[in-house]
């Protein structure tokens, strides 16, 4: 057990031996994505094979070394999860892609036991080119790993490998060299923001705190993550817990509270797990609990599982869910600093920022600004989807221009296609374009709140030229809708209002004066609704309104969509010069829409047409298409 900062520090070079005694590690990324994949079984396998071969296999790490060993070890998430399951190979840094089971011989073989790569599995661009290093892949090329450093690089599971590369230096540093005053002090200087979407000063929100009369004072992390495709936090609660868990330590320090909650959606049981097992290992080295390092303080973590509602990522609707009740936004003030969880003072931020915080306090404030721009300092993860080459979770330094996310580590549009915009921040951030040079966009905070989007959570959507803007907004208000929480007039009945016309458009049966009401919509919800979850609702539609206006205008007017996505404007038509009247397309028709004679050109009607679009489908000449 660690009963002093010297007990720590002894322990830490016991855990750096054991490490190092390690000649090859093997990291089987465990994250979400490759336990989806089967990497699990790759795990087992290769523990079998390794031990099978008579070779000195470590699990854990061994503290009486006598030999070296083979590690073999459970990862968290390395990023390039499209291109899973991914094995790292340490202290190599070779990165091998969408292993199998029929892998593990040939790795246990040449790569484990004669130290020599397997090229075929290892990362090769359109030119041929093999990166056998991950960090020259150029995916990783461009980004800045702080919280997401040791995602992919330690054994998830293990509170003595994140000890031996520096774990819990920040909390020690805290609990003896600082007082609570100058760890606030550190933090406001740092710059660090809260990296859940709003940006507000980490630091300014812990000094609040701190200064409440109340004694009693609580530390809230925010892992609920709603938007839909984004896992920045999922990965880190999954890949290295321990991380988070010094930072709320560190955050209950600087705020003299001695509780704190983790308020986790109950869809993410591997990050559950991994919180738990984080949580108890702590409490056994005596980093959690009653004495924490011997110093006296005191501090616990309870972990509580959200239902998966959007509108508990806002604080008080996610206080009012750990109390038990239903989770719902109250008004403010009083904020969640003066009257928070139980109505006591509470310091509420999101997985990420907490991430943040042992790295400002063991570096300090000079190394943290050094990174990132004056005004939003350090880095920011995202996961990047759509229609990108290379989609995954990345991390890059505030301050990234968008061309730099898209192109260079999202290696582009897919198929080639033409870049059309991005959707950032969720549902509740706004769609940039490739106009009014917005892919050279800064990507922090001020910059965004500019153009009218948010950073969010850090969800990043990339978007090609057959996207529908409409049918984006569309579905980002029917999400918005439904999660609704229904408390406030504006949000509850104005994002339904907004989803009937968006709805009403899509099916071609829109006005150009519907086009004014959503918009006119669209500001009275923004500016009138309860929490920031409404006020920020209609931020889709106003985005693509500013910057996608023409085609809401193509929809109503032309009853057209531009893309060519929305069914039910859709004219399917016989081209008759590569049409070779084999009926094909009339034989499968629902509804004998489609008419002809063999070996002439069939034609549709367009009366009858219910745009099912089994004619272009079947048509093996590419003779059938929609406009």
């Amino acid at each position: 057990m660690l009963t002093s900062k010297i007990a720590l520090e002894n322990y830490r070079k016991t855990c750096k031996k054991a490490l190092d005694s390690q000649k090859i590690r093997i990291l089987v990324c465990a994250g979400t994505g490759c336990v989806a994949g089967g990497s699990i079984d790759i795990y087992n396998r290769l523990i079998e094979l390794c031990s099978k071969k008579g070779l000195n296999v470590q699990i854990q790490l061994e503290k009486e070394v006598s030999h070296e060993g083979i590690g073999i070890k459970k990862s968290g998430c390395n990023g390039f999860c499209e291109l899973g399951p991914l094995i790292k190979i340490m202290p190599m840094g070779w990165l091998y892609l969408r292993c199998t089971l029929d892998d593990c011989e040939e790795i246990v073989e040449k790569t484990v036991m004669a130290g020599e790569p397997i090229e075929r599995l290892m990362y090769k661009d359109e030119n041929g080119v093999v990166y056998s290093e991950q960090f020259d892949i150029p995916f990783y090329k461009k980004q800045t790993r702080i919280v997401l450093d040791e995602c992919g690089q330690i054994d998830a599971e293990s509170i003595d490998e994140y000890i031996a590369l520096g774990g819990y230096k920040g909390l020690s540093k805290a609990l003896f060299d600082m007082s609570p005053e100058q760890i606030c002090a550190q933090i406001e200087e740092s710059g660090l923001r809260g990296r859940g979407g709003g940006g507000f000063p980490a630091g300014k929100k812990w000094s609040q705190v701190l200064r409440q009369a109340d004694p009693v004072h609580y530390v809230v992390c925010n892992g609920d993550e709603g938007d839909p495709g984004a896992f920045m936090d999922r990965s880190i609660m999954e890949g290295n817990p321990h991380r988070m868990i010094e930072g709320m330590l560190i955050a209950g320090i600087a705020t003299q509270s001695h509780e704190g909650f983790i308020y986790v959606r109950a869809e993410y049981p591997l990050a559950i797990d991994r919180l738990k097992r984080a949580i108890e290992a702590a409490k056994k080295a005596r980093i959690l609990g009653d004495d924490v390092l011997g110093s006296g303080f005191a501090f616990d973590i309870h972990i509580n599982q959200g239902a998966g509602a959007f509108v508990c990522g806002e604080g008080s609707a996610l206080t009012a869910s750990i109390e038990g009740d239903r989770g719902m936004p109250r008004v403010k003030p009083p904020r969640t600093v003066e009257h928070g969880l139980f109505a006591k003072p509470t310091v509420l931020n999101n997985v990420e920022t907490y991430a943040n915080v042992p790295y400002i306090i063991t570096n300090g404030v000079d190394w943290y600004r050094s990174i990132g721009t004056q005004t939003s300092p350090g880095t920011k993860a995202f996961a990047i989807t759509g229609n990108v080459k290379n989609t995954g979770l990345i991390e890059v330094p505030m301050g990234t221009t968008l061309r730099e996310v898209v192109f260079d580590i999202g290696g582009g549009i897919k198929n080639d296609k033409e870049f059309k915009a991005v959707q950032i921040g969720g549902p509740s951030g706004g769609c940039l374009t490739l106009g009014a040079g917005q892919l050279d966009l800064p990507l922090d905070f001020d910059s965004l709140k500019k153009v009218g989007a948010m950073i969010g959570s850090g969800g990043l959507v990339v978007m090609d030229e057959d996207t529908c803007m409409v049918e984006v907004a569309r579905f980002f208000m029917d999400f918005t809708q439904n999660e609704s929480c229904g408390k406030c007039v504006p949000c509850r009945e104005g994002t339904k209002r907004m989803l009937e016309i968006l709805e009403k458009i899509v099916a071609g049966k829109g006005t150009e004066e519907d086009i004014d009401l959503l918009e006119e919509i669209a500001n009275t919800v923004s500016k009138t609704a309860l929490c920031g979850l409404g006020k920020s609702a209609a931020n889709p539609v106003l985005s693509t309104l500013k910057y996608f206006r023409e085609e809401y205008i193509a929809h109503v007017r032309d009853k057209k969509c531009p893309a060519g996505q929305c069914t039910a404007l859709k004219t399917y038509k016989i081209d008759p010069e590569k049409c070779k009247g084999c009926s094909l397309c009339s034989r499968n028709c629902p509804v004998n829409a489609i008419s002809g004679e063999i070996k002439k050109p069939f034609v549709i009607d367009a009366a009858k047409c219910i745009k099912c679009g089994a004619c272009e489908s079947n048509c093996k000449f590419g003779a059938v298409y929609a406009e």
